[in-house]
């Protein structure tokens, strides 16, 4: 049995709160199973944000900093050597972030509210009502910045003041999960999940829609059952963009038209990434497992972190890289999913871990980011 929490969202729906406990309630998570390291992984920095407990926020790194959002506070961080560069109190409580472009920092609160910070020097340039609860990572394209609520409504607002250039709303079913409908954009095409298992394409200026297709169809008796949202990020390449939902399917479709390419049945509760040969999915079992992205054949599957509250995956290269509930931090072989380096940082991770280049970034549930270098 999965145990969830049920949270009343300002849209009427629920949402289905906190992060899961797959199998069994209070399954214990599995031991870590010992290896001979492949890798050298090394923390090159930590630096300090906000509490990041009840929301999924992911570092991001722009020019030579990372900016970093949790609690109250939007932070400016020195990517060579973790230092913190400014920090700046937003004072309300953020949901979303942090989000960089256009020489701006965004971030999102529960009230509805998203900030844009100055790159440079942590001052707010501007802060607009929205209308519920910010959602996921803010994205900037051109001279948008992209946001969602979590009343169904994607909307693109402009870099200079935050004034409304187009909405863009669906409904949405009684319940879903927090941490669905995540965004991708490329080549000025916006690609957004929504629960429901509908993943659709925007023109990213103007918000018209361009096709919508289906990951995966709501089954069931109840609306337990019926939850078929899709999570985390798509991932999208020059050919295809790929989604994954929970108690559903991954799929990839044409990006010029939203034609099926592939799917297969599976379910999860995070996300996926994808390189240049694989799909890597982390299932509701807390397994990854990499899918070729041309054919949708399953290659590896690593199933030695059950019940550890594994993230969506990073594909860095060689690697795949995963966090967990208990604050350890996985890397994988892209080729056959074996453990290639472990490392351990002060609290759990719910969020993806993040690039950084060189190296990647977590952000702990207590509010700190963790960078790390890997050879």
């Amino acid at each position: 049995m999965m145990v969830v929490s049920l949270a009343l969202a300002v849209s009427g729906c629920s949402t289905i709160g906190g992060w899961f406990s797959h199998g069994p309630a209070k399954a214990k998570p599995a031991e870590l199973v010992e290896f001979k390291p492949a890798a050298s992984l090394t923390e090159a920095w930590k630096s300090e944000t906000g509490d990041a407990s009840a929301y999924l926020f992911r570092p991001q790194a722009e020019g030579d900093g990372v900016f970093a959002a949790g609690g109250s506070r939007v932070t400016r961080i020195a990517l060579a050597n973790g230092s913190t560069v400014w920090k700046t109190d937003a004072g309300v409580s953020l949901s979303a972030g942090a989000g960089v472009g256009q020489g701006l920092v965004l971030a999102g609160s529960i009230k509805g509210e998203l900030l844009a910070l100055d790159q440079a020097s942590g001052q707010v340039r501007w802060k607009v009502p929205l209308s519920s609860e910010v959602t996921g990572q803010v994205l900037v394209v051109g001279d948008n910045v992209i946001a969602r609520t979590g009343d169904g409504r994607v909307q693109g607002l402009a870099v200079a003041d935050g004034s409304r250039k187009w909405l863009y709303t669906r409904n949405l079913p009684v319940l879903s999960l927090r941490g669905s409908g995540g965004m991708a954009v490329r080549d000025d095409v916006l690609y957004a999940g929504f629960p429901g298992g509908k993943l659709v394409a925007l023109n990213a200026a103007n918000g018209a829609q361009l096709w919508e297709a289906t990951v995966a169809l709501p089954r069931g008796a109840t609306e337990l059952e019926r939850v078929a949202d899709v999570m985390g990020n798509p991932a999208v390449d020059e050919r295809q963009v790929c989604a994954v939902a929970y108690q559903g399917r991954v799929a990839c479709f044409d990006r010029r038209n939203g034609e099926l390419l592939w799917a297969r049945d599976t379910s999860s509760n995070t996300g996926l990434a994808m390189d240049e040969r694989n799909l890597y999915v982390t299932d509701d079992k807390d397994a990854v497992t990499a899918y070729d992205k041309t054919s949708g054949r399953a290659g590896w599957r690593q199933d030695k972190l059950a019940h550890r509250t594994v993230t969506a995956p990073l594909a860095l290269g060689a690697w795949v890289v995963v966090a967990d509930g208990e604050g350890y931090v996985h890397v994988l072989s892209s080729e056959d999913g074996s453990f290639v380096a472990r490392a351990r940082v002060d609290s759990g991770v719910h969020s993806a871990p993040a690039d950084i280049g060189p190296g990647f970034a977590v952000e702990t549930i207590k509010g700190n980011v963790v960078a790390f270098r890997l050879k």
